[in-house]
């Protein structure tokens, strides 16, 4: 039987929103959290304290833990370095530890979760194993997010999503900093642009996106690159958006201009609220923000070059 690999991930309570948001984008189909700060509170609100069983009152309820699984054949070091980053960027205290698993029926249970989701006014985005979806007229873009971040349910994700409906210019070109699964570039592709530029540091997201681009159809105007953000592309572009973290928007906000017309829209998310207005702050160095967008406890910006 094939062994999965778990991550166990331990954080303080107080912090185990956001670091569940971000350990779920490292794998598409969930994870399991145990956080039991208000246990005794919750249970007097609908019984007697005494019910609980006393391993679970032994508990730590300063800390919650939260469990990735990554399927079998997969390098769990690079899930590993992704939570590490996105941890310390956010200033969450963390240890990681990880153990092998076997492979149960839960497996594929999380695919139950994942529907077909109109977005904005003209996506539906459709996971390749459903079929029992009523397209009413939006463009289907079929996605198999593998183990890379990107399914369309994310708050970013989708946040992101609706700024290019919203910004994208027929025949633009269009370059995807830290691309994951490739669902923005190719949404962008299927929304009328002319060309699509995907880049990672993530192997992985990399061939991921390659292959949902080829699901698309879209194949033959999207390029994926691996490499550090910016370092590798070339070009100008119409328009340019990133789904990363905040410390990397900061730190690309200078350098991004260089690949920008006068005017393109720049699309950042990937922005915890609590660090929004220093994003923003950042950001209005180089370019006016055009926009701000929230939801779920993350900010989506639009800007362009100052003028």
């Amino acid at each position: 039987m094939a062994q999965w690999t778990e991550i166990l991930i331990t954080i303080n309570s107080s912090d185990v929103d956001r670091a569940g948001d971000i350990a779920n984008m490292v794998v598409p189909y969930g994870i399991y959290i145990e956080d039991y700060s208000a246990l005794e509170s919750e249970v007097k609100s609908i019984a007697h304290v005494d019910l609980i069983d006393e391993d679970l009152l032994k508990k730590d309820k300063s800390k919650a833990l939260i469990h990735v699984y990554l399927e079998p054949g997969v390098n769990p070091a690079e899930a590993l370095a992704f939570l590490s980053e996105r941890f310390n960027d956010e200033g969450i205290t963390h240890t990681l530890d990880t153990k092998a698993t076997m492979d149960e029926d839960w497996r594929n249970n999380w695919k139950k979760f994942f529907n077909p989701t109109p977005v904005g006014k003209r996506l539906l985005i459709r996971p390749t194993w459903r079929d029992d979806f009523d397209a009413a007229g939006r463009a289907i873009l079929n996605i198999d997010p593998g183990l890379a971040f990107g399914t369309g349910n994310h708050e970013t994700t989708r946040l992101c999503l609706e700024m290019i409906e919203k910004y994208l210019k027929d025949n633009a070109k269009v370059l995807d900093v830290g691309c994951g699964s490739g669902i923005l570039a190719i949404a962008s592709l299927l929304l009328g642009a002319e060309s699509a530029v995907g880049v990672d540091i993530d192997e992985v997201a990399v061939r991921t996106a390659v292959e949902n681009a080829e699901l698309n159809s879209v194949s033959d105007r999207f390029t994926a690159i691996c490499g550090d953000l910016t370092r590798k592309v070339s070009g100008k572009y119409d328009l340019i958006v990133a789904n990363i973290v905040a410390d990397a928007i900061i730190s690309l906000s200078a350098g991004v201009k260089e690949f920008m017309k006068p005017d393109t829209v720049y699309i950042m998310s990937g922005i915890i609220d609590t660090r929004g207005d220093e994003v923003a702050c950042a950001v209005g160095k180089n370019f006016d923000i055009i926009e701000r967008v929230e939801d779920g406890g993350w900010v989506c910006l639009a800007a362009k070059i100052k003028t």
